[in-house]
C-alpha cells in the first residue's frame, strides 16, 4: 500500500546556509533572521511560508514543473493571500494573532519577505520591492467578509 501523503510541514523544509551545511528551516531562520533581526516572531516567518504555497495553489501557480518566474507572485498577490489564508485559519481572531507575532500593518510581511530574500531564504525578481505591500488592507477591516484571490 502507497504511504499516505502528509500536508506539507514548512518546519520540515531544508535549506542551504551560507557555510554549505543543510539544516531545518526554523533553525535557518533563528540563526540568519532572527538572531539579527528579532522584530517579528519565528510563527510569522512560517506563515509567509504557508500562506505563499496557499496563494500560488490558488492562483494554479504551484505545479512542480512550473520554473520560478513561473510560480512568482507579486506582493499584491502575496497579501491577497495572506487576507484569505489567514481568515481561514484565524478568522476574525487573524487581527489578534498578527499583533501577537507583532505584524502590525501589511508593510511588516514585506519587511519579513525581504528579510526572507536578504538571506537566501525566498526568491524574488527584479520588480520586487518592499514598497509593494503598502497600504494593503486595513487587518481589522480585511476580516469582516469573503476574500478571494485574484491574479494581477
Amino acid at each position: 500500500m502507497p504511504e499516505e501523503k502528509k500536508p506539507h510541514n514548512p518546519g520540515d523544509w531544508v535549506v542551504s546556509a551560507a557555510n554549505a551545511s543543510t539544516v531545518d528551516l526554523e533553525t535557518a531562520l533563528r540563526q540568519q533572521i532572527i538572531s539579527r533581526d528579532p522584530r517579528y516572531e519565528l510563527a510569522a516567518y512560517f506563515f509567509i511560508y504557508e500562506a505563499l504555497a496557499y496563494t500560488q495553489k490558488a492562483l494554479g501557480r504551484d505545479g512542480p514543473d512550473l520554473t520560478p518566474a513561473q510560480r512568482h507572485v507579486s506582493g499584491q498577490e502575496l497579501l491577497n493571500g495572506v487576507r484569505e489564508y489567514a481568515a481561514q485559519m484565524f478568522g476574525p481572531l487573524a487581527p489578534t494573532v498578527f499583533r501577537s507575532w507583532r505584524v502590525r500593518r501589511t508593510e511588516d510581511f514585506g519587511e519579513i519577505v525581504f528579510n526572507l530574500v536578504e538571506r537566501g531564504l525566498l526568491g524574488k525578481t527584479e520588480k520586487d520591492a518592499r514598497e509593494d505591500f503598502a497600504g494593503g488592507f486595513d487587518f481589522d477591516q480585511a476580516f469582516e467578509g469573503p476574500v478571494k484571490v485574484e491574479p494581477q
